[in-house]
């Protein structure tokens, strides 16, 4: 296996460090100078890893997603489609949010927020990601509905829409509110709203 260049070792330290301070400081604001003056290079040699400052930006929310893709990715492999997939992906959401370590919290609910009234490229690909995890959550909420698993009357896709905006709330109360509860919070008020939703088991399946 062919080790990682210097170059390519230096180019993710910079979108590494893009990631976390874009957070704190905006998408959009991120500027190459800046970003310099936190990796300790010159203007011109960040400049020569991306070439524009959309490329850096694309490289950022790329960078961004593949840390959220590992997590979705270990929940949706420990679990069963349904009921208790949804379960793990929320969960394994709020603990993500819960153990990153970038200075503004959630990069997609900051970028999210920056590029909201943004067209172009970079809102594109910010909506591109964040709407395949919603896309995610309500699959695995409507496909429970089909098994039964939720209690009739249930709108799967108001299920889902909560479980979106629950870690939505959390990040928010932490890194505006200094909250240090919000996110134990969230999580029992996940468990509660799913009990709440789930249908009680059959005298069949409990014999």
């Amino acid at each position: 296996m062919r080790s990682e260049s210097h170059g390519a070792r230096r180019r993710r330290q910079i979108v590494a460090t893009a990631v976390d301070l874009s957070t704190a400081e905006g998408l959009e604001s991120l500027s190459l100078s800046r970003l310099a003056s936190e990796v300790g290079l010159s203007k011109p040699g960040v400049a020569a890893h991306f070439g524009s400052k959309q490329a850096l930006q694309l490289a950022v929310v790329d960078a961004a997603a593949d840390a959220y893709a590992g997590f979705l990715a270990e929940a949706q492999e420990a679990s069963e489609p349904g009921l208790a997939r949804l379960r793990a992906l929320a969960r394994a959401w709020l603990d993500h949010l819960d153990g990153i370590d970038y200075r503004g919290g959630c990069f997609f609910a900051a970028a999210g927020h920056d590029f909201s009234g943004r067209p172009g490229a970079v809102r594109e690909a910010v909506a591109r990601y964040t709407r395949r995890f919603v896309h995610t959550l309500d699959e695995q909420a409507r496909l429970a509905a089909r098994l039964g698993e939720l209690r009739p009357g249930v709108d799967a896709a108001a299920l889902a829409f909560s479980l979106h905006a629950l870690a939505q709330e959390a990040n928010l109360r932490r890194e505006l509110l200094d909250d240090d509860e919000a996110f134990p919070l969230a999580r029992r008020a996940l468990d509660q709203l799913l009990d709440g939703v789930t249908s009680p088991p059959s005298k069949e399946s409990s014999r």
